[in-house]
């Protein structure tokens, strides 16, 4: 079991809301008694979570300085999924299949928010390679506000390998990129879909590349060349709800 520190009462929150189950270890300021705070831990206590009050200079240093508002969890950090769980979750789905891919994104910031947005279009699961790609991390859990512990991740040894099975399975693969000669206005999304987002500053890999259905860019009016993965996937993700909403 893989026991990792969350900091902050938001991230506690979070992890209190969607998996108390994992929470092994919680320790308090011992002066801080504020309203959001002492919420927190009336829910924690509601569960039978033993909450250990320390010092500041001891929560510092558990949380190597960084902010953590007074409190700390050790949890059981969310664990991924395997090839052969995203085979049988696309063959049990009874609604359209929609998957958002990371091409080796590195930064836990951008999986993070990946999740959280993933989590509000109804993204049946991410998948990650498991090479040169961010796993779930605190950070992750924190920025992803719970998304950790709804959005399944699935870590894949070879991409391109993975990208086969989907389509075998009946998904088509669309990927992203500032070259493509089709805008994702003007593409149907209603279809069974994997999207593909390459990683920050590079894009996709030209393998990746090479097994997408369709390439389609998101228009850009500014001077701007790129947005952030996060920001670029929430819009694939969130027209393609959009779309969606217009067939069913």
């Amino acid at each position: 079991m893989k026991l990792d520190k969350l900091f902050g009462l938001h991230a506690v929150q979070a992890a209190l809301d969607y998996s108390p189950e994992k929470i092994q270890r919680v320790w308090v300021d011992n002066q801080r008694q504020d309203k959001r705070l002492t919420s927190l831990l009336t829910g924690l206590s509601r569960v039978n979570i033993n909450v250990e009050k320390s010092d500041r200079k001891t929560l510092d240093r558990l949380s190597d300085h960084k902010n953590h508002q007074g409190i700390i969890a050790e949890v059981q950090l969310p664990s991924t999924n395997s090839e052969a769980q995203l085979k049988h979750a696309i063959e049990t789905l009874t609604t359209t299949p929609l998957f958002l891919i990371l091409d080796q994104v590195q930064d836990p910031h951008n999986l993070g928010a990946c999740l959280r947005s993933a989590d509000a279009a109804g993204v049946h699961g991410i998948i990650i390679p498991k090479d040169n790609s961010s796993g779930i991390t605190p950070t992750v859990c924190k920025v992803a506000s719970g998304a950790a512990e709804t959005i399944p991740v699935y870590q894949v040894t070879n991409l391109a390998r993975c990208l086969r099975g989907l389509k075998e399975q009946g998904l088509w693969i669309i990927g992203t990129t500032g070259e493509a000669e089709k805008t994702l206005f003007e593409t149907d999304l209603s279809l069974p879909l994997a999207l593909v987002m390459g990683t920050e500053g590079q894009g996709m890999r030209k393998l990746t590349q090479q097994h997408c259905d369709f390439l389609v860019k998101i228009p850009m009016q500014g001077q701007v060349e790129s947005l952030n993965v996060s920001v670029a996937a929430g819009v694939m993700m969130y027209e393609t709800l959009r779309q969606r909403s217009l067939v069913s």
